[in-house]
């Protein structure tokens, strides 16, 4: 369940939020349930002019009764009497929560989270069945590596094929980031963690989510793993760091969780079940008694020895192939494009959820090739 705060509150709370607003990712609720939290909203607009107020929960009540009538043609005027019934007592103001999304400025009435869920979800209905919707929202996942990682982040919110993130990257928004990660130039050297759990708080307020804005390391792997005694259900492990993927899957491993990867180039997916085979080998074995501990200290062509066969180099498309002998010497690293990482969120997304349904119990990598299928 949500913490609300009446409306009233609302000075404290953002004064409590000062000095930490470019750190915040999740919105602060609010509940209207008196008359001094209505006499504070219509004054609000004067006390706090660069506030902007957002109040479309008809528009969202009247959907929702559509939605629930799929087999009755309702009229106007009988939609407005069946928004009165669903209102009871309350009236449409006091209706639902307002969410303030501080980083935005931002207050927007929208329905209580059970509503919400049902509404925003609607359109799922059968690829994905109530029951299995409501059996994802108990699922936790754990991404590492936002940058291709945001792709598969943000999809995961919007089918809502989980009711929290955990979300893991020691970087921040450069200006050539934006050729393949959805966000904007006024996000440049924001952590790339928080910009992602703002743009997925935008799409579902409801979403828990928790950043790592260090990233992942031997010292918060486990925490990161058992956040408040809740074990991820999988991890989608897309990070650059080749000591930080072994270690991941090590903890994995350990720990019974599958793993996910997306490479990014010809539409290859890795998918690693630990949860069914804990002696399953580690990158299917590409990397066996190979010392994590010591990949850091490499050179970036010793590195890119190791990552070659992570990668599966002998079926890389010929100009990822090249791109790799220009590190170092024309370009600073491998190139990652849009439409790859689009993809690569669609068919993550859609593993995931047929891990979670039990449809898919398989180790092994799969490809996705565009220029292979289309052509």
């Amino acid at each position: 369940m949500i913490n609300c705060f009446h409306l009233s509150d609302f000075s404290e709370v953002l004064n409590n939020l000062i000095g930490n607003i470019d750190e915040t990712y999740s919105p602060i609720f609010f509940k209207i349930d008196s008359e001094k939290d209505i006499e504070f909203l219509n004054n609000l607009p004067q006390k706090y002019p660069c506030i902007n107020i957002y109040d479309k929960i008809i528009d969202q009540l009247r959907e929702l009764i559509i939605i629930r009538n799929p087999n009755k043609k309702i009229g106007k005027e009988d939609l407005k009497t069946l928004i009165r019934e669903l209102l009871g007592e309350e009236n449409e103001v006091n209706y639902g929560v307002w969410a303030f999304y501080p980083w935005e400025n931002a207050l927007i009435h929208i329905l209580g989270e059970e509503e919400f869920f049902e509404l925003r979800t609607s359109r799922n209905l059968y690829k994905i069945t109530k029951e299995e919707q409501a059996n994802f929202s108990k699922k936790c996942v754990g991404i590492i590596g936002l940058s291709v990682g945001q792709s598969a982040a943000i999809t995961l919110a919007m089918e809502r094929v989980c009711g929290e993130m955990r979300l893991a990257d020691f970087d921040k928004i450069d200006l050539s980031n934006l050729n393949r990660i959805r966000t904007s130039i006024k996000n440049l050297s924001m952590p790339k963690a928080i910009v992602a759990a703002r743009e997925i708080a935008l799409i579902d307020p409801y979403i828990k989510l928790k950043c790592y804005n260090e990233g992942i390391n031997e010292e918060n792997i486990d925490n990161f793993i058992f956040d408040n005694g809740k074990k991820l259900d999988v991890i989608i492990e897309e990070c650059d760091s080749v000591d930080i993927k072994i270690l991941s899957r090590i903890k994995a491993r350990d720990y019974k969780i599958p793993v996910v990867m997306d490479t990014n180039d010809r539409g290859m997916v890795d998918i690693e079940r630990f949860d069914l085979d804990q002696q399953y080998p580690i990158l299917h074995g590409l990397v066996n008694n190979l010392d994590y501990k010591s990949i850091s200290n490499l050179s970036i062509e010793d590195k890119i020895k190791i990552l070659g066969p992570i990668a599966g180099v002998e079926n890389m498309s010929p100009r990822m192939k090249f791109s790799l002998t220009q590190i170092g010497k024309t370009i600073t690293t491998w190139p990652q494009l849009a439409s790859s990482v689009m993809l690569g969120g669609a068919i993550v997304t859609d593993t995931v959820r047929r891990i979670f349904n039990g449809e898919f119990t398989k180790s092994g990598r799969y490809y996705v090739d565009i220029e292979s299928i289309v052509r």
